[in-house]
């Protein structure tokens, strides 16, 4: 039931930035981390861990997908169905508009808590960051971890 709950409200909190169209089905997947490890926090201020996303869209910086409808890049929410680890002023935690790639950092010390059971939500955009849409839903993946 949080699954979807955090996947619906991952979902509806990102589409106010607009929508795309995908020609062929985009799919969109955590790779790492597996869903219900138990994570230990980076040290560094943000707490900040690595998290692997795979796609069968080219994943880049934001402005160089040129014609490439199959390109974009990802937005992650920590706790998806609320907004309490979003960076301050941002409707997302992280994303990989800046360089592209499978690699996401999950800012873990934006969180009220960063300690504990989360959800770690991503969400496929296009290269002017809308939402990539499959049957008028935006491509989207969810796993919870426990962070130590």
């Amino acid at each position: 039931m949080l699954r979807i709950i955090a996947t619906t409200a991952l979902a509806f909190s990102l589409l106010s930035l607009g929508s795309a169209q995908a020609e062929d089905r985009p799919t969109l997947e955590i790779a790492w981390p597996a869903a219900g490890s138990v994570i230990e926090l980076g040290n560094d201020p943000e707490k900040a861990i690595g998290v692997v996303v795979r796609s069968n869209f080219t994943l880049r910086s934001a402005g160089e997908c040129g014609d490439n409808s199959q390109c974009g890049h990802v937005h992650m929410k920590i706790d998806p169905d609320a907004d309490t680890c979003n960076i301050p002023g941002k409707p997302y935690n992280s994303m990989n508009s800046d360089f592209g790639g499978e690699l996401i950092r999950a800012r873990f010390g934006h969180c009220p808590v960063g300690v504990g059971e989360h959800a770690i939500g991503v969400l496929l955009a296009d290269d002017h960051h809308k939402p990539i849409l499959v049957d008028g839903k935006p491509v989207t993946a969810l796993v919870t971890v426990t962070t130590k």
